[in-house]
Parts: structure tokens; C-alpha cells; sequence
């Protein structure tokens, strides 16, 4: 008898994706690299009639019924590549290939390009939520050839978290990168809101000198709020774990963060299409400033400035601080929809903001009650030019910008980072400036390489140049965007 799927890769989300899908009822083969590790997990945590392993790529294409759907949870890049020419000589016409794993959606593109002309099939699927959601149901973000997805539309939705209201957390993204894409977005939003929370926490810790009971008591206030997230949830819980001695774990933990990378394509995107990211930029360059704690150590030894003492009401700051961190974290979540928006128009992509905030309500790293708002303002066919303008969101930072400016008055005094608190500030304060000071930068560009500028009393579309020093000619550049 043919399995329904296979799923190539046994790592931590692969293994937990077959279990879950077996659960469901759909019969998987699996294949890993290492022999001994597919024998390992079927013999064991995946020891199911529903569970099929195989230690042949042959085998484990021939065990599946046509036409074939094979799933790789695989370490993106050349692992991908590798796998896929492995499989090549296997697979027919209308066969279908799904990449699970965080790829760039630029390979994705190439990917599916070229197996177009070999009259396959290909998908590249974001998959979030971690252990626990491949396990118990994460969010599925799938995009690529749109004839593929009624071959795993059943099996996806089944497998992927499901709402309240019974929907489920999985949605046709759109063609070619797109699902990954859009992985990709939600990833960069999730750096945002680990960096965001994590200033949160040095504030309280090292402003209001407030210890780690006090710190988890707060968050989990927080986690009863508009606040309420599974970022939260986890920062509550983490903040009040104990080592083995007794004393909070958080303190022995090294304060250097790690990425996969990310981030990093999130920001990139965002410098290809022109579109300000800067507090998810920020968030990237946060963690790489922190894996230099060498470094750090040598100028926190070299530098002496004095931390005044918070004289303050700690609640009346705490109020502050909660309100604080929501703001940023909705302006966070506009650059992220920002980037999404330009996207989806530069592609032809056609992304649906609505349906993609409700897949990220449940199952996903980035899962918060605050996604219904976000929906809610991308519903119908007409939607903000930018998300910070919808009523909500609106009325939510009119109110609460002050809160934002307390407490980077606050910690800027007490000499704490807080870059993605400050680049959301930063962001509003310069989204509602009427005239900014970038005619002077475009006199600049103007005076030392005749890039040209436009005017006031000019209709746009026209372009000038000065002749600044009375030595100049008429000549100007076309070296440069302007």
C-alpha cells in the first residue's frame, strides 16, 4: 500500500511534522540522510502503523502513491539543491516537491523554474510554530505552482493549528516565493518583537531595579492585556525558571544571541524595494552587537557612566512601559506589513494581508490577540497605504506615544540601549512629518554630484539643477536613482 507523503529531513521539525500528520490519519514515508537516525525515530517516538521509514531514496519515492508529494524539511541552501538532483531521476510528470524548511525565496523562484521545464511541480511552504506547533499544529504559509496546492490542501489545513472558530491557520500564499516570503517577513517581525521584549526586560531590571519575581509578575499582567502573545506567554515563564541552585537561570545565560539568517534577507528585501524596516533592522543589528561580548566587555570597562537611580512611582513607569512596548511593537508589525505590501505589488503576487495576519494568529512563533486588529484593517478590497493609518492603529498611537517618549526619556537618562523602542519613535515621528529635512539632502546630492532635485512650486516629475558654485556646468547625472 503507497503512502500518502513523505517527508525527507528528521530534525527537530520534520520529526514532529510526520508525528502530527500521522495523527491526523495521513500515512508518511521518511527518509534522513543518516540511516541510522530514520531506524532510530521509527523504532521509537514515530513506532506508527501510519509511519513508514526507508533508508533509499528509490524506496521512499516508490512508496508513495502518485502523485507523489514529497516534503523536504531540510537546512536551506545546498542541502535543498542536493536533495532535490537526488531525487530528479525518481520522479514523473505532475510529481510535486515541498520545501518546508526557511529557504530565500529567491531560490525558490530558481527552484521552481526549473523544475516547470521537467514538468514538475513545486512548492515552497513556510512552516512556523516551532517544536511544539509542527507537533501540535503551526501556521503554513505555501506558495508556488497553483495546481500544486489542491494536492496538499487537505493534508496542510489538517495539519496546521486551528482557531477558535474552526479555521484553520494555513492559506494559498501565491505563486512562485511567495509562501516563503512571506515566512521570511513574519520571521524578521518575530526579531522585532525578541528584541523589543528583551529592552522591556533591562529596563525593568536595570532602571527600575525591580528582581526577576517582580519581572514575571509583570509579563504575565501583560500576557492578560492587549499584549497577550506567545512571546509573552514565554517571557512570563522564563523569567521565573530556576537553575538546579535555586537562583533564576536567565542569570546564567550567556548574553549572546545567535541567528539563522533571516532577519538579515528580511532586511535586505527591504533595502531592494525601498522600504523603511528600520526597527526590524535594528533588532538584526542588536543581535549582532551582542555576539561581540569580548568587545563589549572591554568598552563597558572602559567607559565609566554613572546609572542614576529611578526615583520614580516603578507602577506609574511599569504603565508606561506596557503601553510603550505595544506601540512598538504595532509599528513593527507596519514596517513588516509595509514590506509585505511592496512586495506583493512588485511581484504581481497578489498577497492577501487579511488572510495572512489570521494564518499568524494561531501555531506561529509571532501568534498575539493583536493580529484580529491587523486583520481587521486589511479586510476588503480597500486597505490602508499604510497600516498605521487604519482607525485602530491610529487611535491606539494617538494615545499612546507619550508613553513611548517617557520611557526613552527615561532609559536614554539611565544610559540603557533600547534601539527598536528608539527606531519606532523615530519611524512615527518621521511617517507624520509633513517636511522633512531631505531637501537639504537633495541640495547636497545636487551641489557635489548634480543629481538633480524636484520643486515645491514644480509639478513632481520635474527635475532641476543648480549651478551651486558659479564654476559648474549644465551637465548632470543619471549615475544614480534619484
Amino acid at each position: 500500500m503507497k503512502q500518502t507523503i513523505g517527508i525527507a529531513g528528521l530534525a527537530v521539525m520534520g520529526e514532529n511534522l510526520v508525528l502530527n500528520m500521522a495523527s491526523k490519519g495521513y500515512s508518511v514515508s521518511v527518509y534522513n540522510r543518516t540511516s541510522s537516525k530514520t531506524e532510530k525515530f521509527v523504532n521509537g517516538r514515530g513506532k506508527n502503523d501510519k509511519i513508514h521509514g526507508f533508508t533509499e531514496i528509490k524506496d521512499f519515492v516508490d512508496s508513495l502513491e502518485r502523485p507523489r508529494r514529497i516534503m523536504m524539511m531540510l537546512k536551506a541552501g545546498n542541502p535543498v539543491d542536493q536533495f532535490i538532483e537526488q531525487l530528479l531521476p525518481f520522479l514523473e510528470a505532475g510529481d510535486l516537491i515541498i520545501d518546508g524548511g526557511n529557504s530565500n525565496y529567491h531560490d525558490t523562484n530558481r527552484r521552481l523554474a526549473m523544475l516547470r521545464e521537467r514538468g514538475l511541480l513545486y512548492i515552497g511552504t513556510g512552516v512556523s510554530g516551532g517544536e511544539e506547533g509542527a507537533l501540535k499544529g503551526p501556521s503554513i504559509m505555501p506558495g508556488g505552482s497553483a495546481e500544486a496546492w489542491p494536492l496538499v490542501k487537505d493534508i496542510f489545513t489538517a495539519t496546521s493549528a486551528q482557531l477558535e472558530d474552526g479555521s484553520s491557520c494555513c492559506a494559498w500564499m501565491g505563486p512562485e516565493g511567495a509562501g516563503h516570503f512571506v515566512k521570511m517577513v513574519h520571521n524578521g517581525i518575530e526579531y522585532g518583537d525578541m528584541q523589543l521584549i528583551c529592552e522591556a526586560y533591562q529596563f525593568m531590571k536595570d532602571v527600575l531595579g525591580m528582581d526577576h519575581s517582580a519581572i514575571h509578575d509583570t509579563f504575565a499582567n501583560w500576557q492578560q492585556g492587549d499584549l497577550n502573545s506567545y512571546l509573552i506567554e514565554i517571557t512570563a515563564e522564563i523569567t521565573s525558571h530556576k537553575d538546579e541552585d535555586g537562583a533564576p537561570l536567565l542569570d546564567k545565560i550567556l548574553d549572546a544571541a545567535g541567528q539563522k539568517g533571516t532577519g538579515k534577507w528580511t532586511v535586505n528585501a527591504a533595502l531592494d524595494s525601498g522600504v523603511p524596516l528600520s526597527l526590524i533592522s535594528e533588532s538584526v543589528f542588536a543581535r549582532c552587537l551582542s555576539s561581540n561580548t569580548e568587545l563589549r566587555t572591554l568598552a563597558a570597562d572602559t567607559f565609566h557612566i554613572p546609572t542614576p537611580a529611578f526615583d520614580g512611582n516603578v507602577q506609574h513607569m511599569l504603565d508606561h512601559l506596557g503601553t510603550a512596548l505595544y506601540c512598538a511593537k504595532i509599528i513593527s508589525y507596519t514596517q513588516g506589513f509595509g514590506l509585505l505590501q511592496a512586495a506583493s505589488q512588485e511581484f504581481n503576487w497578489g498577497l492577501d494581508f487579511a488572510s495572512i495576519a489570521r494564518i499568524w494568529r494561531g501555531g506561529c512563533i509571532i501568534r498575539s490577540v493583536f493580529l484580529d486588529h491587523i486583520a481587521e484593517a486589511y479586510q476588503g478590497d480597500k486597505y490602508p497605504a499604510n497600516m498605521l493609518l487604519a482607525p485602530y492603529f491610529t487611535d491606539t498611537l494617538q494615545k499612546g506615544h507619550a508613553s513611548l517618549r517617557e520611557v526613552l526619556a527615561t532609559g536614554v537618562k539611565a544610559g540603557i540601549p533600547l534601539p527598536c523602542h528608539s527606531a519606532s519613535l523615530a519611524y512615527f515621528d518621521g511617517l507624520r512629518t509633513k517636511r522633512l529635512p531631505a531637501n537639504l539632502l537633495q541640495a547636497q546630492r545636487d551641489y557635489f554630484g548634480a543629481h538633480m532635485y524636484e520643486r515645491t512650486d514644480r509639478p513632481r516629475g520635474e527635475w532641476f539643477h543648480t549651478n551651486w558654485t558659479g564654476t559648474g556646468g549644465d551637465t548632470t547625472s543619471t549615475a544614480y536613482s534619484k
